[in-house]
């Protein structure tokens, strides 16, 4: 069945760094607008970053998170990433990757949880000291 499989959450101090991975299994990744969501406990899922489609590579970040995280892309591996610097309490979060089918532009659909097709399993991030 189609799904994305994340990896790479864990425990980081203050100010540390992660990246997580997220992998597509039964389709090709750079098809589909991708999105990051968190969900901390007794929080609403809120919208991190998203990437579009390749064919134009646009991407965006929640304020929150603008200037410290980065998205990125590796086709040969169909495989997207987060990558997490200066990572604060305010971080720690159940963080989901998902993908869209680009019937929509990146606009509407990026922080639109709603409006995403497939999702990854979750990853646990911890920031404590």
């Amino acid at each position: 069945q189609l799904h994305l499989v994340e990896s790479g959450g864990g425990l980081v101090q203050p100010g540390g760094s992660l990246r997580l991975s997220c992998q597509a299994a039964g389709f090709t990744l750079d098809y589909y607008h991708i999105g990051w969501f968190r969900q901390a406990p007794g929080k609403e899922r809120e919208g991190v970053s998203c990437m579009s489609s390749n064919s134009d590579g646009r991407t965006d970040y929640a304020d929150s998170v603008k200037g410290r995280f980065t998205m990125s892309r590796d086709n040969a591996k169909n495989t997207v990433y987060l990558q997490m610097n200066r990572l604060n309490a305010e971080d720690t979060a159940v963080y989901y990757c998902a993908a869209a089918i680009p019937t929509r532009t990146i606009r509407d659909v990026c922080y639109s949880h709603h409006q995403y097709d497939y999702w990854g399993q979750g990853a646990q991030v911890t920031v404590s000291s």
